[in-house]
C-alpha cells in the first residue's frame, strides 16, 4: 500500500532515531542497546538468516498485506522469510514459533493472536538468542520481547471517538445523539486501548447529554467482540436494535474496524432504519468503497506498508551488529518496559479519500471507478 500518509510517515522513520509516543506509550529514558537483543544478535548474523513473522490470522485485509509484504521485503532485504499464520488459536501460534526456533530463526516478528499466551514459547525464543519484535500488538507479562511496532492505540481510539461526534455533527441534526458502543476482541491488547481512546473523547459528551447510550452499555467487557468476529457484532446489534431502537432512531456507533463496521449496517438496514454515523479501521476496500458511497462514515487508515518496513528497518540493524534505535516511547507488559516504536494513524472520510489514497492506484480505482 502506497499511501501518502505512509510515504511521509517512512520518510520521518528512516532518517530519525527516535518516536515519541503518540497515545500508549509511557515514557522513559532511551534503549539500553544491551536491552533490545541478545548477545548473538548484537553480534549480527548472516545476511541470507532465517526471519521468522508469526502473524494471528489472515482474516482481514491488513494482515493479508502483512504477509505478502514481509515476504517481499523481507526477500528484498537478502533476508530468509518464515511467515505463518495462526487462524487465531493460540496453540498454533505457539507451535509455530516452536518450529521458527527449531528452523534457525534469528529474528521473529509477533502478531499475537493473545498477547498474555505467549511468554513461555517466547522467552525459550529469547534464551536462544532470537531477538523478538512484536507487531502492531503488544506481549504481555513476558520478558522475552525486545520491541514493539505498533500505530498508537490509544490515538487510533480518539481519532474512532473524534470522528463519530464529527459524524453527528454533519448528518444527524440536533443533539442528542442516541448511540450504542462496539469494542474489539478482549484477547487483542490493543482493543482496550481503542476504546479507552475513544472514551476520552465520548464520555464528557455522555456526561453532559450530548450523546445517549440507550442500551446503558458502556463498559469494554459489555461491548467488546469476541475474536473481532463480524457475525458476532452483528448478532449484537440486532439484539441491541430489537430491544432498545422499536420506537427510537439510532444516530451513530462506535465500531473498532471496518468489518464489525459494515456489520453494524447490514444490521441497521435489515431492521429498516436509516443508516447511523458508523467508524472503522483498517481502511479495507468494501469499507473505502462504502465511505465514498456515503454509507460508512469513517475509517481510521493505519498503513501496513508503512509498519512492515519500520519492522524490517529494526531487522536490518540487528543484521548488521547495530543496538535497534533508540525511543524514548515505553510500555510496561506487566514484566518489563519494553521500547515502543509507534506511528501515527490517520482518520479517513469521504471529504479527504483522494488526499490519503492520492499515491495508491488501486484504492483510487475503487473510488473514482
Amino acid at each position: 500500500m502506497k499511501f501518502r500518509v505512509a510515504s511521509a510517515l517512512a520518510a520521518v522513520l528512516i532518517t530519525s532515531l527516535s518516536l515519541t509516543a503518540c497515545g500508549g506509550g509511557r515514557e522513559g529514558t532511551t534503549s539500553d542497546p544491551a536491552a533490545t537483543g541478545s548477545s548473538e544478535t548484537a553480534a549480527g548474523f548472516a545476511a541470507d538468516a532465517t526471519v521468522g513473522v508469526a502473524l494471528p490470522w489472515l482474516g482481514t485485509q491488513n494482515w493479508k498485506e502483512a504477509e505478502v509484504l514481509f515476504k517481499d521485503q523481507l526477500k528484498a532485504a537478502g533476508l530468509t522469510p518464515l511467515v505463518q499464520s495462526a487462524d487465531q488459536k493460540v496453540p498454533q501460534q505457539q507451535q509455530q514459533i516452536e518450529a521458527m526456533i527449531e528452523q534457525g530463526a534469528k529474528v521473529i516478528v509477533v502478531g499475537p493472536v493473545d498477547g498474555t499466551q505467549l511468554g513461555s514459547v517466547l522467552e525459550k525464543a529469547h534464551d536462544a538468542g532470537i531477538a523478538i519484535i512484536g507487531y502492531d500488538r503488544l506481549i504481555e507479562n513476558t520478558t522475552g520481547v525486545d520491541a514493539v511496532v505498533q500505530f498508537g492505540s490509544i490515538r487510533t481510539g480518539e481519532l474512532q471517538g473524534q470522528s463519530l461526534l464529527d459524524g453527528l455533527a454533519e448528518r444527524a441534526g440536533d443533539a442528542p445523539y442516541n448511540i450504542e458502543l462496539f469494542g474489539g476482541g478482549p484477547a487483542d491488547p490493543n482493543a482496550p486501548s481503542f476504546f479507552e481512546g475513544a472514551m476520552k473523547v465520548l464520555q464528557p459528551k455522555i456526561d453532559d447529554g450530548t450523546l445517549v447510550v440507550v442500551s446503558g452499555q458502556k463498559d469494554f467487557t459489555q461491548v467488546a467482540t469476541q475474536d473481532w468476529d463480524n457475525a458476532k457484532a452483528q448478532a449484537r446489534m440486532d439484539s441491541l436494535l430489537s430491544g432498545f431502537y422499536a420506537d427510537k432512531t439510532i444516530d451513530g456507533v462506535l465500531s473498532p474496524n471496518d468489518g464489525i463496521g459494515r456489520a453494524i449496517l447490514t444490521s441497521v438496514a435489515q431492521a429498516g432504519q436509516e443508516l447511523p454515523v458508523v467508524t472503522g479501521l483498517d481502511a479495507e476496500n468494501e469499507s473505502i468503497i462504502s465511505i465514498n458511497d456515503g454509507k460508512q462514515y469513517s475509517t481510521v487508515a493505519k498503513p501496513t506498508d508503512a509498519l512492515v518496513a519500520k519492522t524490517i528497518e529494526l531487522i536490518s540493524a540487528l543484521q548488521k551488529g547495530e543496538a535497534m534505535p533508540s525511543t524514548d516511547a515505553k510500555e510496561n507488559n506487566g514484566s518489563i518496559d519494553v521500547p515502543i516504536f509507534q506511528l501515527d494513524p490517520v482518520v479517513v472520510t469521504k471529504a479527504n479519500l483522494k488526499e490519503v489514497f492520492a499515491n495508491d492506484p488501486e484504492r483510487l480505482k475503487l473510488i473514482e471507478g
